[in-house]
């Protein structure tokens, strides 16, 4: 990105802080214009189409566009697993969790956590206590290491229900 579109970039960050998302909207717009592969502005638009106007085609559309400017912005690929997340396409989130595991940019205990959700969402309470285990090994975050413990821990619980229950 140029200073310019930089600068602009961060005025529309903040716009997206105060809620200002017509403004950030036409300020990405207008980044794309004059830079059409810039990977944050994409993102970010995908972002707003996905949060402000349920426009998952869209988004995920910019997601990826935002993917294939530059290969290692992590956070469009953040953005695509809540997507596919969001509308339970897990076939794909799993592809597109185990090609976030080659890009070196992105935390590999993140990765390994989705894989859990994912697990967890589809009531495949082993495996996601395997990935969140894994997402342990992998993170150096004590906070995030809780976090994780927790989900283990309420997968555990979820396991037992499901005993108590016959299923």
């Amino acid at each position: 990105m140029n200073a310019n579109s930089e600068e602009l970039y961060l005025e529309a960050e903040a716009d997206i802080k105060n809620n200002h998302y017509a403004e950030a909207f036409k300020k990405y717009e207008s980044i794309l214009y004059e830079e059409p592969d810039s990977a944050p502005a994409h993102n970010s638009m995908g972002w707003l189409y996905k949060t402000q106007f349920d426009d998952y085609a869209k988004a995920e559309n910019h997601f990826l566009t935002a993917v294939r400017c530059d290969s290692l912005y992590p956070h469009s690929y953040f953005h695509i697993a809540a997507l596919l997340m969001d509308m339970e396409r897990f076939d794909e989130l799993q592809q597109h969790l185990e090609r976030c595991l080659r890009v070196r940019t992105i935390d590999k205990s993140w990765v390994y956590g989705r894989f859990a959700m994912s697990e967890e969402l589809r009531q495949n309470y082993e495996k996601a206590i395997f990935y969140f285990e894994k997402a342990i090994l992998a993170s150096q975050n004590d906070e995030k290491i809780k976090d994780y413990r927790s989900d283990i821990d309420r997968c555990q619980m979820k396991t037992e229900i499901r005993k108590k229950h016959g299923e």
